[in-house]
């Protein structure tokens, strides 16, 4: 049941991110475009609020900082994920420009100083580069 949830939930944030982004996307992955990432990060042992709180006090600015574009946060509706899950978007310019900006991130000292708020060991993520579609919208 959470995998159908899950597969709802990435159907339904597709067509928010089409709909209302208003992103421009002017080329795709294989020739050097822009792509997206869509992460969902579930956790255990009730770090959920540590998690949100990481996020908006830190990582936000982080990401901003190693040029990853923030499309937006989400929490899930379902009540069977609604307490430990976190859904984001972030955009980057191309496959290596994610690559390059996840190595920087994961050196930053302010991520380093603040990454054990929530135990890795409590946390899984899932994550997936799209290219938006020749039909997109967002074209």
């Amino acid at each position: 049941m959470k995998k159908i949830n899950k597969t709802i939930c990435f159907s339904l944030l597709s067509l928010i991110i089409g709909l209302g982004a208003g992103i421009v996307v002017t080329s795709s992955a294989q020739d050097g475009g822009k792509v997206f990432e869509l992460r969902i990060y579930t956790v255990t042992g009730g770090h959920l609020d540590n998690l949100n709180a990481r996020f908006r006090d830190h990582t936000t600015g982080i990401f901003r900082k190693h040029g990853m574009g923030v499309v937006g946060y989400w929490s899930p509706t379902s009540e069977e994920e609604a307490d430990d899950t976190l859904i984001y978007l972030l955009e980057h310019e191309s496959q290596d420009a994610a690559n390059a900006a996840w190595d920087a991130f994961g050196e930053d000292p302010e991520w380093l100083a603040v990454a054990g708020d929530v135990p890795r060991s409590a946390l899984t993520i899932e994550r997936r580069y799209m290219t938006a579609t020749d039909y997109s919208p967002m074209k």
